[in-house]
């Protein structure tokens, strides 16, 4: 299981950076919406971590500098194979969401729903980049194996 998880955050790490790269090629194409998807995106992943870890989170849909972007998605990769490797992931953490509701569940299952979340919004960002006249970028999971 461990193994997957690892294969799935490689997969998720890989078209967070085409998916970084493609906006800034096309900064002046591409919209607010876009910007703050790519980096609520990056933040909700983030977030997990820092629930797992007991860390201090950034903000659901603050907006970081687009420089900052690509250390973020590097540093969130790390920790997320760190937790992988290091945790039971059948450990259950109790946390909050960001307004202050008190949840429980298993690193698995935090970990799973961040991989999930990101697929989630690359989607919704490749239908932004269609609308505003750039290539949408093809990231679906059997492409990236094949």
């Amino acid at each position: 299981m461990k193994d997957k998880l690892i294969d799935l955050f490689e997969y998720t790490y890989h078209f967070n950076v085409e998916m970084i790269k493609v906006i800034s090629e096309n900064r002046k194409l591409v919209d607010d919406k876009t910007i703050s998807l790519i980096n609520h995106t990056l933040n909700a992943q983030q977030i997990w971590n820092a629930r797992i870890l007991g860390e201090p989170t950034f903000e659901v849909w603050q907006v970081n500098s687009f420089e900052s972007l690509n250390e973020i998605n590097h540093q969130n990769f790390v920790k997320s194979i760190e937790i992988v490797k290091d945790s039971d992931l059948e450990k259950r953490i109790e946390y909050q969401n960001s307004r202050g509701t008190k949840f429980e569940n298993s690193i698995f299952e935090m970990l799973f729903h961040a991989i999930n979340h990101s697929t989630y919004h690359r989607g919704q960002i490749n239908s932004l980049l269609k609308q505003n006249g750039i290539e949408p970028i093809l990231t679906d999971y059997i492409f990236y194996k094949r």
